[in-house]
């Protein structure tokens, strides 16, 4: 499982979020609504992903 990638998309904007949700999203390499990254399937990213994952689509590879 670690070595699957995951495809996130950003869905919603960050402003009027809070600090540490901006850092997350930083994290992860996402700056505009709609811009999709791949990132590893590990412990750290999954944990930026659940913390907001109100603002994104996550799917796997």
């Amino acid at each position: 499982m670690a070595g699957t990638k995951l495809s996130v998309t950003m869905t919603k904007s960050k402003y009027g979020r809070l600090p540490r949700h901006q850092v997350c999203l930083k994290g992860l390499g996402l700056r505009k609504i709609g811009q999709t990254v791949e990132v590893l399937n590990t412990r750290e990213n999954r944990g930026m992903i659940n913390k907001i994952s109100y603002m994104l689509k996550v799917e796997e590879i």
